[in-house]
Formats: structure tokens, C-alpha cells, sequence
């Protein structure tokens, strides 16, 4: 008997292949592109990582508020405030120790276990298991594909409910699929989780790389500040900080002293020195940002136009926004076996569709937020693996 037969059932049930183990016997490897994870290859630029060294040399290298600094907490508020429509105060936020684990504490401050959560899917796989690690169930509500794209019904996630439903998660902008989905559905969604009693959990970490845009359409802008609603987001993408693991969580007010408690108990906060970093990225980073929407835009259109071109791909509209491309073969039932196939005849990683939920079984992803030539020749060793 091994030690992992102690662990909780519902632990040991919680499949341990994910993308990360797939591409884990090429890390390190300089043949391979990697086009397997939600990463560019974009340091955050050197403003932010000064700030960051200036703040350990003035000594701020000491356990701080649990909700986060008050700098870093008014610089969002404010932040988010010209961003969107409707204010929004310091008290609704909290900083975390990255998006997942705003995604974490979302989590289980809704759910106990037995209890399920209903996932927009196709959705990223994090969502999903931290759901089964508080031992609570996931019910997918899938999004329709078709000529227009991926669109989500609101019905669809009503026919998921039931008495033991806490919580309803969606992404917008989607991981994998770049959707953005209208205020108008959104709208439904709150509404329809209003009239249920259930808490609606928004990730909107791909929020700031909307094509065309300045932003993608927020359900802040239509919330009242105490709907059971949690939005999600991330310094990862827009600034580049992905290694950095730095987050945040709009909420409402009244949630601050527990979130505050929950954080004493999972991290007991989040590195001081690194939430004076942030507060250098949101209030010099917008040029940054700017450039990052363009260089994902750039990366999306070299990868689709090359993928168009191929018979046995089939794509929708391109994605209006993130940083994934995600298309299907023809004839290819398994996409975790063809994943394998085209890194071992190309050297090009992908993400399999089968983790991102029921539905997605023969899609794959690639990540676009790449130098163009590198992805130029990706996209020249899929196109002969494809033909």
C-alpha cells in the first residue's frame, strides 16, 4: 500500500495528466516550439521588474494586508473605474497570488462538497479541478459552434442547475476559444443566477486582449456591487507576468474580511515587494498592453491564415481576441494522441481539446502570443504533418 491510497477519495479521482504533463518531457528542449500553454514568449518589460527591485530596497519585505496593499487596492479601483462604466472601490477587490488562486478561493467560498458548479466549457481544465478538489462536482454547459463561431446560450447553463448548484463559471475572452461573449448573455447569466441563488464566477484574464478594442465586455459594468458575483483576474497575459503569480478578485464589499480570513489561511498574502510591482505595471503599463493586444493580433493572423489554407482543418471566425487558435482535423478522433504525433514528426507542441471539456475531444490549440517567425515555422512544419 502507497501513501497515495490515504489521500481523499475525491483527490485520487482527480485525473493527473493535464497539459503540463504532456509537455513535460520537452521542457528544456530548443527544437521544440511550444505552443502548448496560455505563455508567450515576452518578458514583462523592465519598468515593472524596477519597481519591483526599488521596492525590496526600500524594505518592503514584510508581512502586509491580507486583502493586499492599499496602493495596489486603489490603484485597480481606479483602474477599473476608467476602464468600465460603473465605479468600482477598493473595498470589492482583493489580490491574490495569481489568477488560480483567485479562482481557489472563489471556489471554495461557494462550494462544499457534494455541492456542483456549472462550467461554460470549452473552458481552461484549472477550473475544473479545483472544483473536485473541494470535492464538489462539475456539470458542463457547452457552448454551440458553428459559422458564427462559439456562442453560448443562457439556456444552456439553466439546464444544468439543480438544488445542490453554487456556482456558474465562464471565461470572457475563452481559453481556449478567444469568444467574447456579449453583455447581453451575460446579462442572462446574471440574471438567471440571481433568480437561482447561485454565485457567477467571471474570468476575465484575457480581458485587455480583445482585438480592436480597448477591452472585452465586462459584467462589471452591469453588477450591482453586492451580486453574488466573483470576476477574476490575472497580471499574467496583458503585462507579460505570467512567472510573477500575481492576481485579482473583484467581490462584493461585504466579502472583504472573509476573503482577508481565507487568505490568512491558504497564503497568508501575497509578496509585498511584488504588489508594488503591480502597482508600477497598471499605472505605466497601458503602452504595454497596447503593444501586447498587437502582438497577439499579429501571432493570431499568421497562425489562422496558415491554418485556413490546410483541407483537413476546419475553423470558424477568427478569434476576436486572447491568444489561441483552436481548430479541428478532419479524421482525427483522439487529439491527445495527435498531439503526440505532430510533437514527435514536428517538434511543435499543442494542447489537446480533451482537456478543456466534453465536446472538445478532436480539437487542438495553439498558443499564438509568439515572435512571427517563430510561429512562420510552426506553422511551415504543421502545414506538411497536416497536408
Amino acid at each position: 500500500m502507497d501513501a497515495l491510497s490515504g489521500a481523499r477519495a475525491d483527490i485520487r479521482r482527480i485525473p493527473l495528466e493535464n497539459i503540463s504533463s504532456l509537455a513535460k518531457g520537452a521542457f528544456g528542449d530548443p527544437s521544440i516550439i511550444p505552443l502548448w500553454f496560455g505563455e508567450g514568449d515576452v518578458p514583462a518589460p523592465a519598468f515593472i521588474g524596477e519597481a519591483l527591485s526599488r521596492a525590496i530596497a526600500a524594505g518592503h519585505v514584510f508581512y502586509t494586508h491580507q486583502n493586499g496593499i492599499p496602493e495596489l487596492r486603489q490603484t485597480l479601483a481606479d483602474y477599473l473605474t476608467g476602464l468600465g462604466q460603473r465605479p468600482i472601490g477598493p473595498e470589492r477587490i482583493t489580490v491574490s497570488c495569481s489568477g488560480m488562486n483567485a479562482i481557489m478561493l472563489a471556489i471554495q467560498l461557494s462550494c462544499e462538497p457534494g455541492d456542483n458548479i456549472i462550467a461554460v466549457d470549452p473552458v481552461w481544465p484549472n477550473t475544473g479541478g479545483m472544483a473536485r478538489l473541494v470535492g464538489a462536482q462539475v456539470r458542463s454547459a457547452a457552448m454551440d459552434y458553428g459559422q458564427g463561431g462559439w456562442t453560448l446560450d443562457p439556456q444552456n447553463v439553466a439546464d444544468q442547475i439543480d438544488e445542490r448548484t453554487r456556482a456558474v463559471f465562464f471565461a470572457s475572452p475563452g481559453n481556449p476559444t478567444g469568444a467574447m461573449i456579449p453583455l447581453e448573455t451575460q446579462a442572462e447569466l446574471l440574471a438567471l443566477c440571481r433568480q437561482r441563488g447561485v454565485w457567477l464566477i467571471a474570468d476575465e484574464v484575457y480581458n485587455r486582449l480583445a482585438f480592436g478594442r480597448n477591452s472585452a465586455p465586462t459584467i462589471l459594468d452591469i453588477a450591482d456591487p453586492e451580486d453574488r458575483l466573483i470576476v477574476i483576474n490575472s497580471f499574467s497575459k496583458s503585462w507579460a507576468m505570467t512567472g510573477w503569480r500575481l492576481g485579482w478578485m473583484v467581490h462584493p464589499p461585504s466579502l472583504g474580511p472573509t476573503l482577508a480570513m481565507m487568505t490568512q489561511y491558504s497564503t497568508s498574502g501575497v509578496t509585498t515587494f511584488l504588489q508594488h510591482a503591480g502597482v508600477a505595471a497598471i499605472r505605466e503599463g497601458e503602452p504595454f498592453v497596447a503593444w501586447m493586444r498587437g502582438y497577439c493580433e499579429t501571432g493570431m493572423g499568421i497562425v489562422c491564415e496558415a491554418l485556413e489554407r490546410l483541407p483537413r482543418v476546419r475553423m470558424g471566425p477568427r478569434p476576436q481576441a486572447g491568444m489561441y487558435a483552436y481548430f479541428e482535423i478532419d479524421g482525427m478522433p483522439d487529439s491527445r494522441q495527435a498531439c503526440l504525433d505532430i510533437l514527435a514528426k514536428t517538434s511543435v507542441g499543442l494542447a489537446p481539446g480533451v482537456f478543456f471539456g466534453p465536446g472538445s475531444e478532436t480539437f487542438l490549440r495553439a498558443c499564438v502570443c509568439r515572435k512571427p517567425e517563430v510561429l512562420a515555422t510552426a506553422m511551415e512544419r504543421l502545414s506538411e504533418a497536416l497536408a
